[in-house]
């Protein structure tokens, strides 16, 4: 029994060793989503890229990515569910007092991430987690 665990570890670890990274078919605009033909596999191995389709596809590019160049996790972003400019509603919902109020974004972001937006009532800027499009929430994290 000891000498099939040993072949096996022996396939294994002398076994051809297939490595991919994925990279872009083509230009990527920072801020368009990622479908299925917009990457693709190569043999190789690129420290901190990607290695599977399905990191990147229906992710939104957070910078221009070129045609064979490797895919870091630090180009993509979730895709943008508020814009720029965009008014939304801010909750605070803590210790079972819920406040509303609306807000202009002041910049791009996804459902889950950070995002500045302007207070309309009292001019101050505040920094709010996304919850949905049109909603953020500020105050404490629970």
């Amino acid at each position: 029994m000891r000498w099939i665990f040993a072949l096996i570890l022996f396939a294994f670890l002398n076994g051809p060793a297939v490595a991919e990274t994925l990279v872009a078919t083509g230009t990527i605009r920072s801020m368009s989503l990622i479908g299925p033909s917009d990457v693709v596999l190569i043999e190789g191995t690129t420290p901190g890229a990607l290695d599977h389709p399905e990191q990147a596809i229906g992710m939104e590019a957070r910078v221009n990515l070129y045609p064979g160049r490797p895919i870091q996790p630090g180009d993509l972003r979730p895709p943008a569910v508020v814009n720029r400019n965009e008014i939304i509603s801010l909750q605070f919902d803590h210790g079972g007092l819920l406040i509303l109020t609306e807000g202009r974004v002041l910049d791009r972001a996804g459902i889950g991430e950070r995002v500045r937006v302007m207070n309309l009532a009292s001019r101050n800027t505040v920094t709010a987690t996304v919850i949905s499009p049109g909603l953020a929430a500020v105050g404490p994290t629970r």
